[in-house]
């Protein structure tokens, strides 16, 4: 039985009233998997913008697992020095990553998040041996469209992503990069020019999901869902 742990910032932990990416892939899941699987994670919680803190908040369908290992304002950073611990505890399977943008808009430059990148992997992996990770770059968001220096921090991780994947994949413990479909459209797919609506909660799931189809044969492909 797989166990898959959602790990991410804002645009993963989603806020009162939202099903997030982390809803749509598992009901991708439902549907495609074949098999029984568990979402697992140390935290619950959602968190609320209007109070500034994370809170056990109804969730959209209180059929969802909600476990995950998410935070607003964090990022990889963050949750390298959290990863060991969590994988180990919830014996998670497949990690599902979208981290960065944190890291880049307030934290560390291209190069320092890209270490972290690795710092994690190696610490996934000091836990269970035999992880898979997909990671997904930074995504199209309204601060990147404005602001020119950032996007060139973006754009130079997302390439120094790309390479520690093809650095560090190894055949028992396989990385995987996955991506957004082109048509994601912050002006379409956004809330606010990062956090996803529910348009963009089904692409960066469909993202996740048609990469390991593809190259882990986990699943099928992404289908839409209410």
């Amino acid at each position: 039985m797989l166990r898959f742990m959602p790990v991410g910032d804002s645009m993963t932990i989603g806020s009162p009233g939202e099903h997030t990416w982390r809803y749509r892939m598992w009901q991708h899941l439902r549907a495609a998997h074949g098999g029984p699987f568990h979402i697992v994670g140390p935290r619950e919680a959602l968190y609320d913008p209007a109070t500034g803190t994370p809170g056990s908040y109804a969730y959209a369908d209180p059929d969802f697992p909600h476990a995950h290992l998410a935070g607003w304002g964090e990022g990889w950073l963050h949750m390298a020095p959290l990863i060991r611990e969590a994988v180990a505890a919830h014996r998670a399977d497949v990690l599902l990553v979208s981290l960065g943008l944190i890291d880049l808009g307030f934290y560390t430059n291209a190069e320092q998040t890209a270490g972290n990148v690795r710092l994690f992997v190696a610490e996934a992996r000091a836990a269970n041996p035999r992880i898979r990770m997909a990671l997904l770059p930074v995504i199209p968001n309204v601060r990147a469209e404005s602001d020119a220096p950032f996007a060139a921090e973006v754009a130079s991780f997302n390439e120094l992503l790309a390479k520690a994947v093809a650095d560090l994949g190894e055949p028992r413990s396989p990385l995987l990069l996955a991506s957004p479909p082109a048509s994601y459209d912050i002006h379409l797919d956004t809330y606010d020019g990062t956090h996803p609506n529910a348009s963009g909660e089904h692409k960066i799931a469909q993202g996740f999901a048609d990469a390991m189809h593809q190259a882990w044969g986990l699943g099928g492909p992404y289908a839409v869902t209410a």
